[in-house]
């Protein structure tokens, strides 16, 4: 197996990544306005992008493990720093090398805005939750049933001592 396959797998890994990137800040939007059904929409997709990173990241798996195996490398080993150091052709070290980087950028920036999103979510949760709580009646307001003991002996009594 050539490394110039492996080379596409990370490019594919990382243009997949990016379009990932791209559906989160659209997700961003989505969640600011507050519009469910266009958030359920960004998920619907979002899914199938995930279905093919899961594709995708098979298929680089297996290629990088063929290429242990061709140069009789120990499968446990198998990462991108052992290549490199495995490597001997200048130009393919800096092009795998390239790949790798520009593969882990495009998921630090999802990783970013997906905390983003989620902290967007936990605020707008607890606006609904503070809400509700505003809304809903606490049990001492609740003007139903007995009247309690303390609130039963003030009613008789007068603001002003009669007997004074």
């Amino acid at each position: 197996m050539s490394v110039q396959a492996i080379i596409k797998k990370l490019d594919k890994l990382t243009g997949i990544h990016q379009q990932l990137v791209q559906l989160s800040k659209e997700k961003t939007t989505v969640i600011k306005e507050g519009a469910v059904e266009k958030l359920q929409a960004v998920l619907v997709k979002e899914r199938k992008y995930v279905q093919q990173l899961e594709q995708a990241e098979e298929s680089r798996r297996t290629e990088v493990e063929a290429w242990f195996e061709e140069n009789k490398l120990p499968l446990a080993e198998a990462t991108v720093t052992t290549m490199l150091q495995q490597l001997t052709a200048e130009e393919e070290k800096e092009a795998v090398e390239a790949a790798a980087v520009r593969l882990t950028e495009a998921i630090v920036e999802l990783k970013q805005q997906e905390q983003l999103n989620m902290a967007l979510i936990q605020q707008s949760m607890q606006f609904v939750q503070l809400s509700i709580d505003l809304l809903s009646p606490t049990l001492k307001s609740m003007n139903y049933g007995n009247k309690t003991q303390s609130e039963q002996s003030s009613v008789g009594r007068s603001v002003f001592d009669s007997k004074a």
